[in-house]
């Protein structure tokens, strides 16, 4: 019985003073696998941010432009508004009637130009932003799949050792 008793202790205190050493030391190859995995991850993090800052700012830019293109139709409009006025107070009592309803032809048809303007501008920033996205998501991927690849660089590397 002592044997065993003694067995069994001389077992516990090995087992505590083979938990408290350190077994595995760090590998130096997997050290270095695991900080090119870290460079290359960083590396396309950048990229990524590169390309989505480009993008952004692609749209800013059409947007500014579409912004210009609304303000100079709306600024025709205005003109074409003010001349029909004016064509109207020029005109005489009894052709008064006649007057307004040309002048409103005008406004009208400088409306839809307008309006047209408008739409043309922002299908193309409407257009831009889907650009911009489809760029995002694609930068998104290509960082996403850098990721993974240099974990399974790590662990094929870790696997070896």
């Amino acid at each position: 019985m002592n044997k065993l008793l003694a067995t069994l202790i001389a077992g516990v205190i090995a087992t505590a003073a083979h938990a408290q050493t350190n077994t595995a030391p760090v590998n130096q190859n997997v050290a270095e696998a695991q900080a090119d995995a870290q460079k290359d991850i960083a590396k396309a993090q950048d990229k990524e941010a590169k390309k989505v800052a480009d993008a952004n700012e692609d749209v800013a830019k059409a947007q500014h432009k579409a912004d210009k293109k609304k303000a100079k139709a709306a600024h025709k409009a205005d003109k074409e508004y003010a001349k029909a006025n004016e064509k109207v107070a020029d005109a005489d009592p009894e052709d008064k009637l006649k007057a307004e309803a040309k002048a409103d032809k005008k406004v009208a048809k400088a409306e839809a130009k307008t309006a047209k303007e408008n739409a043309k501008a922002n299908a193309k920033v409407s257009k831009e932003m889907a650009e911009a996205d489809k760029e995002k998501a694609l930068a998104a991927a290509k960082t996403d799949e850098a990721v993974a690849k240099a974990n399974a660089d790590v662990k094929k590397e870790a696997a070896k050792h």
